[in-house]
């Protein structure tokens, strides 16, 4: 809520008048109290000017724009809000602009994360229902997403070709959830977080199942086969390693044969 501020005039009329040409709004969207009444006095003597205090009336987007204001004037930091409030969606967009905007967005949007959670705290604590709030300047939202995108992808592609997890470096649920739902239609890879907040990380998986088995049992007595295939001459030559455990073929007991793993299924 706004602060209270008073104002002196010939009368209470004139005390408004000023009030509204400081706030720089119309009469709609002040409140005001009036203090002291003017008085005439008799033949000119003893009248006393009229005095009120006034204050915006609260809105949200009034309310957003006072806080950022007052935040960036006190960091010294030349930006200005653009508030968009959505009654319908409960939505609030702050777009700012300015000069040396790389401060207010900080490393990998630290900065800006937490400007717009202390400015959701301030919305919403006069508000009957939650308002999501959303700051952004410079685009700086839509380039993040990409950059996440592309990551979930290579990191998508390292978890296939090793077939190990990927812990990936702590995020907000904002940037997790980027992560999550570009892989959610993988069909090789699956993703959780873990951790607690702020700590807390998207994992990404081989999903169970989804990779062929390296084992090949030929289902011959003569124990395993590991058939490596060869162009020949336009054709194709079969080239077979057995593991002889069968005494009658005089193969040696407990020789192994080291199989070939399976290629990494394509993307």
């Amino acid at each position: 809520m706004a602060d209270w501020v008073e104002f002196t005039a010939k009368t209470v009329d004139d005390a408004l008048i000023e009030a509204l040409k400081s706030f720089g709004v119309t009469s709609d969207k002040v409140e005001y109290e009036v203090l002291e009444k003017e008085t005439k006095g008799f033949l000119g003597f003893n009248s006393k000017p009229g005095k009120i205090r006034a204050r915006l009336k609260y809105t949200v987007d009034g309310a957003v724009k006072d806080f950022l204001e007052k935040v960036f004037k006190a960091m010294n930091l030349d930006a200005h809000p653009v508030v968009t409030y959505d009654e319908v969606e409960e939505t609030v967009e702050v777009e700012i602009t300015g000069n040396d905007m790389g401060v207010l967005i900080g490393k990998r949007g630290q900065t800006l994360d937490s400007l717009q959670y202390l400015t959701s705290l301030v919305v919403n604590k006069d508000s009957d229902v939650y308002l999501k709030v959303k700051l952004d300047t410079e685009n700086y939202r839509e380039r993040r997403k990409e950059t996440l995108e592309n990551l979930a992808k290579n990191i998508a592609v390292k978890v296939k070709r090793t077939r190990k997890p990927v812990t990936l470096e702590p995020m907000n649920p904002y940037e997790r959830r980027i992560i999550h739902s570009a892989l959610q239609n993988d069909k090789f890879v699956e993703t959780h977080s873990e951790g607690e907040e702020p700590f807390r990380k998207v994992v990404v998986t081989p999903k169970k199942n989804a990779f062929p088995s390296n084992n090949n049992n030929g289902g011959s007595k003569y124990g395993r086969y590991n058939s490596n295939y060869k162009r020949n001459n336009g054709g194709y030559k079969k080239d077979y390693r057995r593991n002889y455990s069968d005494k009658s073929y005089g193969g040696r007991n407990n020789e192994s044969v080291q199989e070939t793993a399976a290629e990494t299924p394509e993307e």
